[in-house]
């Protein structure tokens, strides 16, 4: 799976699609934001509706730096997803 990283805040983001489909099967695509590994590590996700393709990978392929950013920035927390199975 295409991995991609960013850094914001300070900190260098790992950042790949989830993998996880939703009932938005080609509408809708979420994206994990990590830093760290183990049971250190910090995740966060956000969905986003592709404009144009929507293929996965490409979609993410096509995600400028500054959208990644932006998509950063509305991300939310692990445990808050359902995604991620509301980890800590």
């Amino acid at each position: 799976m295409a991995r991609r990283s960013i850094e914001a805040d300070g900190v260098r983001w790992i950042v790949e699609p989830s993998g996880r489909t939703t009932q938005y099967l080609k509408d809708e695509f979420g994206l994990v934001f990590r830093h760290g590994t183990g049971d250190a590590a910090v995740r966060r996700i956000i969905r986003y509706s592709p404009l144009g393709v929507r293929s996965r990978e490409l979609s993410f392929d096509r995600l400028t730096d500054a959208q990644l950013h932006d998509l950063f920035a509305r991300s939310q927390p692990a445990w808050t997803s359902p995604d991620l199975e509301y980890d800590r």
